[in-house]
């Protein structure tokens, strides 16, 4: 690659990332000019601007579709980078917080606050249980695969699908005692969608999930240095141990957080890293900012082709990435058999 590929790659995703912020907001039943929107932001942001649009565009923008293509954006971003986190800590190019399972502990725990009443109890204990699920279900995975301190490439996949398999079945199990009302919010968490987001919900997660978010990216060196083989790793000094579980708890908070306001969102941390890491390599310094850029976009891109399809009608972004990343993971599968797994992971 070019000397400046990788900062001329993140102006242009930072660039692509403002066109479809755009476009997100501007289409939609009522279509809102890009010139209207800007008008909007600016007054929003404290300027004075002249000529502004009736006040029920103003209500449009910044409280219907902003909060929606906001949550768009930091979910993709978030389940991305997480993505590109488990799969150098298992390295393995298959791993990813759907895959092992991650997303459904998270989901696992949205049913059971549900159910169980703890939202109305107290709504700020609602991320709490999505993140306990996905850590317990992260941890779950580590202990399964692991075999004498050596976590097996092979058997993090086979871990990851038994677990998520699992606690979808305790997911259905909840949904057989539930009542009416109950299942329609179940639906949205197990499908995964971006409609009604408030900005409530975003600011409440906020203070976690940028936080989570610089943890995984502080790791970087790290798991550019898990890449050459644990044994390696050691030799430099670094606490494997350590990094991993610590790696491990942070995907598995953003995991919980990004359910927590979109519900199980498939193959965003498969797709984007795996994409990335082809053009870029390894080199978690590059891959990481990359992996968040491109799942912002991607998924708010995937939450536009959702309205567009059949409007007045919606496709959920969960099924849309699914169509999307469910033919590129039987691609990979049959790639990594023809490589092997073992060689898959410097890949």
């Amino acid at each position: 690659m070019k000397k400046h590929a990788f900062s001329n790659t993140v102006i242009g995703l930072a660039i692509a990332l403002a066109v479809v912020f755009i476009s997100a907001v501007a289409i939609g039943a009522v279509r809102i000019s890009p010139g209207a929107i800007i008008k909007i932001l600016l007054h929003s942001a404290g300027i004075l601007v002249r000529n502004m649009p009736a006040e029920k565009y103003t209500a449009i923008v910044m409280f219907v579709r902003m909060p929606r293509v906001v949550a768009a954006m930091l979910v993709g971003a978030s389940l991305a980078t997480a993505g590109a986190a488990t799969q150098g800590l298992f390295r393995n190019p298959m791993a990813s917080p759907d895959i092992l399972g991650i997303s459904a502990g998270g989901s696992l725990g949205a049913v059971i606050a549900i159910h169980t009443g703890l939202m109305l109890v107290n709504v700020n204990l609602f991320p709490l249980a999505t993140i306990a699920g996905s850590l317990i279900a992260s941890f779950s995975i580590y202990a399964i695969a692991s075999y004498r301190g050596v976590t097996s490439l092979l058997f993090v996949v086979i871990a990851g699908m038994a677990i998520s398999s699992f606690l979808n079945g305790l997911i259905s199990a909840v949904l057989l005692f539930s009542k009416e009302y109950e299942i329609s919010q179940f639906i949205f968490w197990t499908m995964g969608g971006l409609d009604g987001r408030r900005w409530d919900q975003i600011l409440l997660i906020l203070p976690f999930l940028l936080p989570a978010l610089g943890g995984l990216f502080f790791f970087s060196r790290e798991l550019n240095i898990l890449m050459l083989g644990e044994e390696n790793a050691l030799s430099t000094g670094i606490n494997v141990e350590l990094v991993k579980k610590s790696v491990l708890s942070l995907a598995g908070i953003v995991t919980g957080l990004s359910v927590a306001i979109s519900g199980t969102i498939g193959f965003v941390g498969l797709l984007i890293p795996h994409f990335f890491r082809l053009l870029f390599g390894s080199d978690y310094r590059k891959l990481m900012p990359l992996s968040a850029l491109g799942g912002a976009v991607f998924l708010v891109l995937c939450d536009l082709l959702g309205r567009s399809i059949i409007p007045p009608f919606e496709i959920r972004v969960g099924i849309i990435t699914s169509v999307i990343g469910a033919p590129y993971l039987i691609f990979l599968i049959i790639r990594y058999q023809r490589l092997g797994i073992e060689n898959a992971a410097n890949i």
